[in-house]
């Protein structure tokens, strides 16, 4: 069965973006950047809330045609413009860059969507991930926490009443001082 996983940057004390939705804390250097390429290349769609979408769907469709773009940038516009995306949205009318709208999380449908894709599937968004966490569809949780703590900021797990089991499965440590905690389903 395909997996699908959450991978999600977030800082020390847990929050996915400033209190403005700001990014600029996030430390991707090259090697970080090589290590998501290679884990995303060989997925078979990536699922997405719209925000996170609008935000992908701004910069990287075209991310290669800058000649100032590091190469591991430009490898990660080719991955991100040919994959198939399922952007999850009741609002959104139209995308592209082989993506399809889905309206709402069905999770039978989430489910066949996942066995379709050929690989397992990566889920980018706060909202969305939280909706898959809330129905049980996350197989695996990678937080890549960067050495930094915001205050306040968007948490990226909100209040909830269920609980959830984990299993650590393997922590890398990169060498600007993120670190990713790999997580499983037990």
């Amino acid at each position: 069965m395909r997996k699908i996983v959450l991978m999600m940057s977030v800082s020390v004390d847990g929050f996915f973006a400033g209190p403005d939705g700001e990014l600029d804390w996030h430390l991707v250097d090259d090697e970080l950047h090589h290590h998501f390429n290679a884990l995303l290349a060989p997925m078979g769609a990536f699922f997405d809330g719209r925000v996170t979408y609008d935000l992908m769907a701004d910069y990287w469709p075209t991310a290669d045609q800058d000649p100032a773009a590091p190469a591991v940038a430009a490898e990660f516009a080719g991955i991100w413009r040919d994959k198939t995306k399922y952007v999850f949205s009741r609002t959104l009318d139209h995308a592209d860059w082989n993506t399809t709208v889905v309206r709402e999380v069905v999770p039978a449908e989430v489910r066949a969507l996942a066995e379709q894709s050929g690989g397992d599937v990566a889920v980018g968004g706060a909202n969305l991930s939280a909706t898959f966490l809330e129905h049980d569809l996350l197989d695996e949780i990678r937080l890549y926490v960067h050495p930094v703590v915001l205050g306040r900021g968007r948490p990226l797990f909100r209040p909830s009443d269920r609980h959830h089991d984990l299993r650590l499965a393997r922590t890398r440590t990169f060498g600007n001082g993120v670190v990713l905690l790999h997580y499983t389903r037990p």
